[in-house]
């Protein structure tokens, strides 16, 4: 049986035997197991010029042309005809006609030469456009002309031999076998009428008169060529009508006779 005394001395001498050991038992060293502080995480940044930044965007540079080269409203341009002289010198005759070393066939061929190509067979224009051109040069006359050729007019026409401008047409389409009234107004309505773009040598243009009957008449022969007798005091001649202010203001129409 244990007596306090021995448990008192028993428990101090565990106690001081412990205390012994503790003393004795050496530290664990800088290497041994200790609590390791958190290393700090490098972030390896970029430098800046690789840096991913907000590119500014760039400016668009346009490049504009000329002024010169812009596309502008173009004006337009004025129609330019070439009129194809006589090849013959033409010689007044007393009667005021004009004649030459060439026949009304060779005529109408030079007028209306095409290259590589002659004329042997007329259409029924074709020939009253050859007899127009006949009469190139005779005097203007007032009521003046018949089938038959130039005559003396009427009113102040009366003093001369020639033809009026109706009077010209019924001549020239006499001698394609068509007969027509002595009359713009009625040569007007003699025939059928045709679009401007199908026009044909011989074919009759009408100016003037507002929307009554036309006040002048012609013979067509190509593009803008005209045969006609003008007015008191000119003559028979060639007009390039679409070259005339006038004549486009007043122009009424085509008709071609038969």
């Amino acid at each position: 049986m244990i007596t306090i005394p021995t448990f008192l001395r028993l428990t101090l001498g565990g106690a001081l035997f412990g205390g012994l050991i503790a003393v004795l038992t050496p530290l664990p060293t800088s290497a041994q197991a200790v609590a390791t502080r958190p290393q700090r995480k490098t972030l390896t940044t970029l430098p800046t010029s690789t840096q991913t930044t907000a590119t500014p965007p760039q400016r668009r540079t346009l490049t504009t042309l000329p002024t010169s080269a812009q596309t502008t409203a173009i004006p337009p341009q004025p129609r330019t005809l070439t009129i194809t002289p006589e090849t013959e010198p033409l010689q007044r005759t007393p009667e005021g006609r004009t004649t030459g070393p060439t026949t009304r066939l060779d005529r109408l061929d030079s007028l209306l030469r095409t290259p590589g190509r002659r004329i042997t067979t007329l259409t029924r224009g074709q020939i009253a456009a050859s007899a127009a051109l006949d009469q190139l040069g005779v005097s203007f006359s007032w009521g003046g002309g018949s089938a038959k050729g130039p005559t003396i007019g009427i009113g102040r026409g009366a003093g001369t031999r020639g033809f009026d401008c109706s009077g010209l047409t019924l001549y020239a389409w006499s001698k394609a076998g068509i007969t027509l009234a002595h009359y713009t107004g009625a040569q007007f309505r003699q025939g059928r009428r045709i679009p401007f773009r199908a026009r044909r040598t011989g074919d009759l243009l009408f100016f003037g008169g507002g929307t009554g009957d036309p006040t002048h008449v012609a013979l067509f022969l190509r593009e803008g060529l005209m045969i006609h007798a003008p007015r008191t005091g000119d003559v028979v001649r060639k007009t390039n009508f679409l070259a005339s202010p006038y004549f486009r203001s007043t122009y009424r129409g085509v008709v071609r006779p038969g």
